[in-house]
């Protein structure tokens, strides 16, 4: 949860470099969280008529800066800009392509962006 709490903290810092570790437990927590808010909107009869539910929508809505923002730190971290997070943009290939990129091991040098986060 440690990790989770500090992409929060970080919510606003897109210029530095994320481990795998921190992206991939926040991905984990997020998606943990938005599990049991789906289960209450069901429960509690707050879904809408698109499929989501008013708690996972406040939810989507204050997890997305942070997303965004650990997303570009990751890649960040293996050498890439953050603008490469755009590639998502891109049918069925850009989320694969990103699925690699954020599964690949750090730079081990300091590059651009930064100091590596695993030797700190």
């Amino acid at each position: 949860m440690e990790w989770f709490i500090k992409v929060l903290k970080q919510f606003s810092d897109f210029k530095t470099r994320a481990r795998r570790k921190e992206y991939w437990m926040f991905t984990l927590f997020s998606v943990i969280i938005s599990g049991i808010l789906t289960l209450i909107d069901t429960n509690l009869g707050t879904e809408v008529n698109t499929g989501t539910g008013l708690f996972g929508s406040i939810y989507s809505l204050l997890i997305l800066v942070p997303s965004l923002a650990v997303g570009v730190r990751r890649l960040h971290d293996v050498g890439k800009s953050g603008w490469m997070l755009l590639v998502a943009l891109i049918p069925l290939i850009g989320a694969i392509w990103l699925l690699i990129l954020f599964c690949k091991d750090s730079q081990p040098q300091e590059n651009k962006w930064g100091a590596n986060p695993k030797e700190i």
